[in-house]
């Protein structure tokens, strides 16, 4: 990560609500330490559940703050190198990093299942909870100093961000291609449980096809992004994929050998290409069409859109696909086709009517 101009810095008072300019890292940074605390705090209450009301209350707490982190780290990322191919690269290679973590941690998740002994258990929970808090403490150490370009803070300004009707459109839309992460996994093991006569193994495979591939290609993929524009054009043939996808495993209705089989891995491919591409649109339009002194609520707002459609998502592919089989398949592309052709619409009404920054 590229450190931070100091020629601005003057001190650790706020300027305004969110806008901290002599800080290192401004509040994102004091926002992700404290994130993490908590989520620490959280991961080490797994310890303490006793049955399913507590493990409820705990997972929602945990979980909760998820989201909030995301759109944090990336404003963090905003306000620590000045260059939106910059930001969008430096993102690209923490969702690398967090591919091979979550590989890692599936890998030894593996082994504790194997184990199967409530020492295994806890002590699995224990390290996780460490996990969290060595972030905190290395997040706490990010360096204060930011080059390439004039130094500006990036303050919190809600209504700056909700009032920016074109990028509440672009925001919308963009969210719908989350849905590729229900469809991975909610969707296709029901599909493959219900729906074929495949093993249900595969679906476990689909998600090392999918992380390999994503820690592989994430940060190429963002070549692809590099402007807005480009960044619209790269989303329109992500929603193009993940439709495919979608088509080609409603191919797969009562399927069974090696031909479902081969469907099923094209299938992955396609919506390995499509993810990849709409993770780094999302990024270069989240970035690129925020104003530049509020990128973290932009950035808010951003993650806001694409939680609500996480919220929904295993329900809807439980419905489309549980209950109406390969033409929820269509349903589902036709929602990604449906936001690919939005996109570019909105994209260019929102470069023409881009906020000025103050």
């Amino acid at each position: 990560m590229r450190p931070f101009d100091g020629q601005q810095l003057q001190g650790g008072k706020p300027d305004r609500v969110g806008e901290f300019p002599g800080q290192r890292g401004g509040g994102g940074q004091r926002v992700l330490v404290a994130i993490a605390v908590v989520r620490t705090g959280g991961m080490a209450c797994y310890l303490l559940v006793d049955g399913v009301w507590s493990f409820l209350v705990v997972t929602v707490a945990f979980v909760a703050l998820a989201n909030g982190g995301s759109a944090v780290r990336t404003a963090l990322v905003a306000a620590l190198v000045s260059d939106n191919r910059a930001r969008v690269r430096e993102l690209a290679r923490q969702r690398v990093a967090q591919h091979v973590g979550y590989a890692a941690g599936a890998a030894l998740g593996a082994a504790v299942l194997a184990v199967d002994r409530p020492a295994g258990y806890t002590v699995a929970v224990a390290a996780n909870a460490l996990t969290f808090a060595v972030f905190a403490a290395i997040t706490a150490t990010v360096p204060g100093r930011r080059v390439g370009g004039p130094t500006r803070p990036v303050r919190a300004n809600v209504r700056a961000a909700l009032g920016d009707l074109p990028y509440v459109g672009v925001t919308a839309v963009v969210a719908l291609f989350s849905l590729c992460w229900a469809m991975l996994s909610t969707g296709l093991p029901l599909w493959i449980a219900e729906s074929t006569r495949l093993p249900l193994v595969l679906s476990g495979i689909v998600v090392v096809i999918s992380s390999v591939g994503i820690a592989a290609g994430q940060v190429p993929a963002t070549r692809l992004a590099r402007t807005p524009a480009s960044a619209a054009r790269t989303a329109v043939c992500s929603g193009v994929a993940l439709a495919a996808s979608c088509l080609l495993l409603a191919t797969t209705a009562g399927g069974a050998g090696a031909v479902a089989v081969t469907v099923v891995v094209t299938a992955a491919l396609a919506h390995l290409a499509g993810e990849l591409g709409y993770v780094a649109s999302s990024w270069a339009l989240s970035l690129g069409l925020a104003r530049e002194r509020a990128l973290g609520a932009y950035q808010g707002l951003a993650e806001a859109a694409t939680a609500t459609v996480q919220i929904f998502g295993p329900a809807l592919f439980t419905v489309a696909v549980g209950r109406y089989g390969p033409v929820g398949w269509l349903l589902v592309a036709a929602i990604f086709l449906l936001a690919a052709s939005l996109l570019p619409v909105l994209v260019r009404r929102a470069l023409h009517n881009r906020p000025a920054d103050p």
